[in-house]
């Protein structure tokens, strides 16, 4: 349990927990095992229907559990975490995401080597196929369609430090002030993108995100929602993929991402395996369309709060279509420190 009268941690850890059975318990373990021992943890029960997420929960001392009457959602669940953390660095990490006993000092570390940076993400391994990546870091095609990098790819030392697009919810570090001055998540989204959409605001205040390939997690992925597959993952994603294009994008490039986005969707729900979804894609953009005014008021909000250029933008993109069909990973040097805005 956490004790508000006790020194601050560096970290605040938060799992959110919905219908994450095992894989919770396991993700506990690990983190119990850390080398790096200044941080808390808050496990968020987000209203999961199965009683044994708390009860898991419950068997380790050392965090802080907190059962929510609704389901926020990753994206509420993750603004909670930053209002109930006391740390200087907010983590996120998944039920099913397995650190290594490393993990957070290696983050800790890539922060101290890189004091301008204020965003870092892991180097994800698929927990259930050993050698074979999960993803480093997020990347965001000139489509406006967001991907994660060396998904399904060998881990063949590709990773380097540098910059990604955006950091990945499931294993990600960051100034907890900054996200709580960005705005956190967007809770709209509820669940998927909201990590991209925070990446691209990140980007357009010119704060980067940065890989730090020796902190290492394996995961499973999708486990909360049925399946990468899942009807869940099908319609959240494609809703969510356009909000984030359409509410992030400059102006500039709107007339050129737009429609490309647009097309690389049809594209992709006209490929045989994607056949028994396109129904199911077209009510995710009929939604899309339908929460388009939120999006607008919060599209003007983001636009005026930006801090470079367009061209910042599209340089952080890739405009390379096999990128994008290959999911393969984009890591940039690290930029020329931007001085920071505020706290």
């Amino acid at each position: 349990m956490s004790d508000d009268k006790a020194p601050a941690p560096a970290v605040s850890v938060c799992v959110i927990a919905f219908n994450s059975g095992p894989t919770l318990r396991a993700c506990l373990q690990h983190l119990q095992a850390q080398s790096f021992r200044d941080f808390e943890t808050v496990v968020i029960d987000n209203a999961s229907p199965d009683p044994d997420d708390a009860k898991i929960a419950a068997e380790f001392p050392f965090m802080r559990l907190v059962s929510n009457a609704e389901n926020l959602g990753f994206a509420g669940a993750g603004n909670q975490a930053a209002r109930l953390g006391r740390g200087r660095w907010l983590v996120l990490l998944n039920p099913d995401a397995y650190a290594e006993p490393d993990w957070l000092a290696e983050l800790v570390a890539a922060a101290e080597r890189h004091p301008q940076v204020r965003s870092f993400t892991s180097r994800q391994m698929m927990a259930d196929a050993p050698g074979m990546l999960d993803g480093l870091g997020d990347v965001m095609s000139g489509y406006g369609i967001p991907y994660r990098g060396g998904y399904l790819e060998r881990d063949t030392g590709q990773a380097f430090e540098g910059e990604v697009f955006s950091p990945c919810g499931a294993a990600m570090m960051i100034d907890r002030a900054l996200f709580r001055r960005l705005g956190g998540f967007s809770e709209y989204f509820f669940c998927y993108c909201e990590d991209v959409d925070l990446g691209y605001r990140l980007q357009l205040a010119g704060e980067p995100t940065v890989l730090a390939p020796r902190a290492v997690v394996h995961h499973l992925g999708s486990a909360s929602s049925g399946g990468r597959k899942s009807e869940f993952a099908v319609f959240h994603g494609t809703r969510n993929r356009f909000w984030v294009a359409f509410k992030n994008t400059p102006a500039i490039l709107l007339p050129v991402v737009l429609p490309l986005h647009l097309a690389a969707v049809v594209f992709i729900a006209a490929r045989r395996p994607n056949w028994p979804y396109a129904a199911l894609v077209w009510r995710a953009f009929l939604e899309a369309l339908k929460g388009l005014p939120r999006v607008l008021r919060d599209r003007a909000a983001v636009q005026r709060g930006r801090r470079v250029g367009a061209g910042a933008i599209v340089r952080a993109m890739t405009w390379d279509p096999r990128d994008l069909m290959g999911r393969r990973p984009v890591i940039r040097p690290l930029r020329p420190p931007t001085p920071p805005a505020g706290p």
